[in-house]
């Protein structure tokens, strides 16, 4: 299924509200997170898949990254990506995740920020980027949590008093679809394991290199009501994962 909810005029409109999409990478409560699970970019060929507003594809530019391709399914996505890049090194083009199709060995790094989890097959994808990652190339993804994706409702249940009492997890062991709210419109996200990520990495022939489930930063808990709410429980998954340099016994 290619879910492309942001080309329609109120959804877009309520999205580029967002915090992260007026303020950027900074604005994002798991960044700082996600930027250290990131390898050296300088001189590599990167790709950002969902790239929405360009925010990864020119910071890997400003970190001396030699070309950045960035992919998004959103027209309106990529035209405000364009109308804020003035790189020549930066191309975005509208591709579906499920569609990507790249000559092998054609990146040394992929980067994807909370878009796999709008994907129905994930072990797919992950056999497509190993194939156009270069050996000893990097993919760093993060998608929405397990924990935070297994009921479909995707929030807290509340007290009397509006309180919030605890995050429900339920059906965890029931992968696939889960019709979710968000920004007020139905949305289609796909619902899977911990384990099921990384097998479908391991499977693919990479080696996983690091995991995180981040926290936001200290002056977001500081300034920010509510935000202490997200130490109980983690919304955000994130994985770093490099395609062995001998691809022997790798799947291709």
């Amino acid at each position: 299924m290619k879910q492309n909810k942001y080309d329609d005029p109120e959804f877009f409109a309520s999205y580029s509200q967002m915090a992260r999409s007026v303020g950027g990478l900074e604005a994002a409560g798991e960044w700082h997170a996600f930027r250290a699970m990131l390898p050296e970019l300088q001189g590599r060929r990167v790709l950002d898949i969902g790239c929405g507003f360009g925010w990864h594809c020119r910071y890997a530019r400003e970190r001396k990254a030699e070309s950045v391709i960035g992919i998004d399914l959103s027209e309106n996505m990529l035209a405000r990506a364009r109308a804020s890049t003035d790189d020549a090194a930066i191309e975005y083009r509208c591709m579906a995740i499920e569609e990507m199709a790249f000559a092998r060995e054609s990146f040394d790094v992929v980067i994807s920020s909370l878009a796999l989890h709008y994907i129905e097959s994930f072990e797919s994808i992950c056999r497509n980027i190993y194939r156009f990652l270069a050996p000893d190339g990097t993919f760093v993804f993060s998608v929405e949590h397990p924990i935070f994706t297994a009921v479909a409702a995707q929030d807290w249940v509340y007290g009397t008093q509006g309180e919030r009492l605890h995050w429900p997890v339920d059906h965890y062991q029931s992968e696939g679809v889960r019709q979710t709210r968000f920004l007020d419109n139905d949305v289609v996200k796909y619902h899977r394991t911990f384990a099921s990520y990384i097998q479908a990495l391991l499977e693919s022939g990479f080696t996983i290199t690091g995991v995180s489930e981040p926290k936001p930063p200290q002056q977001m808990l500081d300034q920010i009501p509510g935000m202490r709410d997200e130490l109980r429980r983690p919304m955000f998954l994130m994985i770093a994962a490099t395609k062995p340099e001998s691809q022997i016994g790798a799947h291709k």
